[in-house]
């Protein structure tokens, strides 16, 4: 499978800004590509490829006063799996964690352990640990929150989406990981494409939001908010939380003029997918 993936952003800057930005695949899948993704600026501007302490790619530059687009596009080659499933996996003692597994039990920015302790202990310390307990809390989550696009907030944290039972893809990945942090269970934040392949096309098109639980020794994947295995994931970038891997973090005011992601099955594009 061919998935084709990109994306088209403009900002307005009222004077020279430095941005840095995530929005390149994940490098893990370098040998996957079939067409390689180039990052092309309008005004074009001197950029520099660094690497972050996760191991994530990302882009260092200064945008230049007025608007300024960013757009990037590529294709990858997929195997058209759906997400693994382990029901065997079990959960890792945190004595017999590998080091670099032991910062993502810790609260960050947007996952507040010492807020929801209790609360997962209450409601999952009986369920059997294992495969079994992280699918329970994505079940408890998917419940949980009602999903609406046009309530998403930038600073909303686990605690509040628990609270509030509302929120998108992140808010869903940020209370997951919180439950299983406080669990003693490994989590961590994962941001990528994902398109609509073998699934009903929501429109608009954007960049999702999912976790990695470290179960049986490996890292597995969970998406609290779809709640189902699907097909052609492509991360982008992995931290803490989503203060770790933000698409775009600008040292100074910018606003947000246009933005457009796409991802999708070259041999069954969206049927109102406009050639970008």
């Amino acid at each position: 499978m061919l998935i084709r993936f990109g994306y088209d952003i403009t900002i307005t800057c009222t004077e020279p800004t430095p941005i840095l930005c995530f929005l390149t695949v994940h490098d893990e899948r370098t040998s996957d590509m079939r067409s390689s993704e180039v990052m092309i600026t309008t005004p074009e501007v001197a950029m520099r490829r660094y690497r972050d302490s996760f191991g994530n790619v990302g882009h260092r530059f200064v945008a230049p006063a007025g608007d300024f687009s960013i757009r990037g596009d590529g294709t990858i080659e997929d195997d058209g799996s759906p997400d693994p499933i382990d029901r065997d996996a079990t959960e890792v003692p945190v004595a017999a964690l590998p080091d670099d597994c032991l910062v993502y039990l810790n609260g960050s920015r947007y996952c507040e352990t010492d807020r929801l302790n209790e609360i997962a202990w209450g409601l999952f310390e009986h369920v059997d640990p294992g495969w079994g307990r992280v699918q329970a809390i994505c079940d408890f989550v998917h419940r949980h929150i009602a999903f609406d696009y046009l309530k998403a907030d930038a600073t909303r944290t686990a605690f509040e989406a628990y609270r509030d039972r509302i929120g998108v893809c992140r808010d869903y990945a940020h209370l997951a990981i919180t439950l299983l942090r406080c669990m003693n269970i490994p989590a961590r934040y994962v941001t990528g494409y994902l398109g609509d392949i073998g699934v009903p096309i929501v429109d608009p098109m954007d960049y999702s939001a999912w976790m990695e639980v470290y179960l049986g020794g490996r890292w597995m994947t969970f998406d609290p908010r779809n709640n189902t295995p699907r097909i052609g994931r492509i991360v982008v970038a992995r931290g803490r939380d989503a203060v770790d891997v933000p698409l775009l973090n600008s040292f100074g005011p910018h606003v947000l003029k246009s933005f457009r992601v796409w991802t999708y099955d070259i041999a069954n594009p969206p049927p109102a997918f406009v050639e970008a």
